[in-house]
């Protein structure tokens, strides 16, 4: 049985300080609130549509020239379109910022860079759905100019957070561990649309303004709160107590074909002294094993994952006829299943020693919950039931790529003493990811406008397959391995 390598030595609680507490817990709400803030945007897209083509909903006696100056668009379809085209902007700029910001954060310290990025990422958000609305500007240029500086500004945060936690938490157990930490997305998700919904009966100006402010305060306690490493206050690196236990397992990710060995990718020398280890180039990481296959896997699932956060209120209130409100709350259900299916999948991970098997069964499943959530009748309890049962076999894989899977790409043993890697490997996988996510939330506003809903959802089923593809050379040399070690458990009994 696997068990004992993941629980061996005690229980992981019991090798953690309140230092890694603290530690959790900010970088957990930290993105959280950078996914809040995102958040916000997708559930007030009913009303921004509304606000850019106000002669449509005119009842008033105004004259017509005071409703013109806001008329951005003719109609709703074309406000809406351009929503869709604000989304691929966001993503695209976005993903170039993870390429950046994951070298960046391999050579700078860790909390600066965050803290900036969540502080002035606040303020663009406050202008581009405050200050502009306050003003009665509209203008299709500066939103997207708006737009490409929050996603470069956001993009600072995921590698961040992946490196800082990759910095306190081992390899043991770290499915589980980054599976419920991977949740910050989702309570993000579920914070954003619970401050949108609460104060959108004011106007939609007001749901950016909330946000903004308290992503803007958690960036200030970001900075003077933060710790990057163990190393910062005293402690040894988590390579430092793995290199000192006899007994430590093989890591998840290895490059070669014999697991027998892990090296620690810090070299840390008698008298606690840290030796100075230099980051690898961008090169360096794409070429590292299973780096390229989940990069192209995730940016198939981010596509899909992210399509149901940025359309999924939309969607709820323009097919069913459901208020903007009550849409809101009910997506919420989406990130509840990705929540608990990142973390339980990352535990049988943890157990397995093994990630790609549990990625391929989700994936599978996935497949028929999209088709079942496609045909989900127009009932709130039974659309909210499916919905979870989709959140929980999309967002949970997409939960373990982004983060339990980065930190093991991040290092593995062929980095050969470098831990400067970490965040350049997250970017890439990452920033991979939001390319395709990018591409993805254009091709759903065409394909809504021009074929419906339904050819959406088959959409989502073709990337879903995709990403089972990219990583079956790894799921097939993975179980394998899981057979060479059972034939080996049964000959040896």
């Amino acid at each position: 049985m696997a068990w004992p390598s993941v629980f061996q030595r005690g229980t992981l609680l019991s090798r953690f300080s309140h230092h890694h507490v603290v530690v959790f817990l900010l970088t957990f709400f930290s993105y959280s609130l950078l996914h809040a803030s995102r958040k916000t945007f997708s559930n007030v897209k009913v009303s921004i549509s509304k606000q850019w083509t106000p002669s449509a909903f005119n009842r008033s006696i105004e004259p017509v020239e005071i409703w013109s100056s806001n008329h951005l668009f003719p109609s709703a379809e074309e406000a809406t379109l351009f929503l869709g085209t604000l989304d691929t902007i966001f993503l695209f700029s976005y993903a170039v910022g993870l390429f950046i910001s994951g070298i960046v954060g391999d050579r700078l310290n860790l909390r600066y860079v965050l803290s900036f990025g969540m502080c002035s990422s606040a303020l663009v958000v406050f202008i581009f759905g405050t200050v502009t609305e306050w003003l009665h500007f509209y203008n299709k240029w500066l939103y997207c100019c708006l737009w490409i500086v929050n996603g470069l500004l956001q993009s600072t945060g995921w590698p961040c957070v992946v490196a800082v936690m990759g910095n306190w938490f081992g390899k043991a157990g770290r499915g589980v561990v980054f599976g419920l930490w991977s949740a910050c997305a989702s309570v993000g998700n579920i914070l954003g649309a619970c401050l949108a919904s609460s104060v959108l009966q004011y106007g939609y100006e007001y749901a950016f303004l909330v946000t903004a402010a308290v992503q803007f305060a958690g960036g200030v306690v970001i900075f003077f709160g933060l710790l990057v490493s163990p190393e910062e206050i005293g402690l040894p690196g988590i390579e430092a107590e793995e290199n000192i236990e006899e007994d430590s397992h093989k890591p998840l990710i290895n490059g070669a074909e014999n697991e027998d060995e892990y090296e620690p990718n810090y070299s840390v020398q008698e008298g606690s002294t840290i030796t100075q280890v230099k980051a690898i180039s961008f090169y360096q990481a794409c070429c590292l094993p299973g780096v390229i296959p989940y990069s192209l896997a995730y940016a198939c699932l981010k596509l899909v994952n992210y399509s149901f956060f940025f359309w999924l209120p939309f969607y709820l209130s323009n097919n069913f006829g459901w208020k903007e409100a009550e849409a809101d709350k009910l997506s919420i259900w989406y990130d509840v299943g990705g929540i608990i299916g990142g973390t339980l999948q990352g535990f049988i991970s943890d157990v397995l020693q093994k990630r790609a098997p549990v990625l391929a069964l989700s994936l599978f499943l996935a497949i028929g919950s999209l088709v079942g959530y496609s045909r989900s009748p127009n009932n709130k309890s039974i659309n909210a039931l499916l919905m979870a049962v989709t959140g929980f076999f999309i967002g949970g894989p997409s939960n373990m790529i982004s983060s339990a899977i980065s930190a093991d790409l991040g290092r593995q043993e062929l980095i050969q003493g470098s831990s400067e890697a970490l965040a350049t490997v997250t970017g890439i996988v990452d920033g991979t990811g939001s390319i395709g996510a990018a591409v993805g939330q254009y091709l759903v506003s065409l394909i809504q406008d021009n074929l419906g809903w339904m050819w959406v959802f088959y959409f989502f089923i073709l990337m879903t397959s995709c990403t089972i593809v990219f990583i079956l050379p790894l799921i097939v040399r993975e179980m394998r391995s899981l057979m060479q070690r059972r034939q080996a458990r049964i000959l040896s009994g």
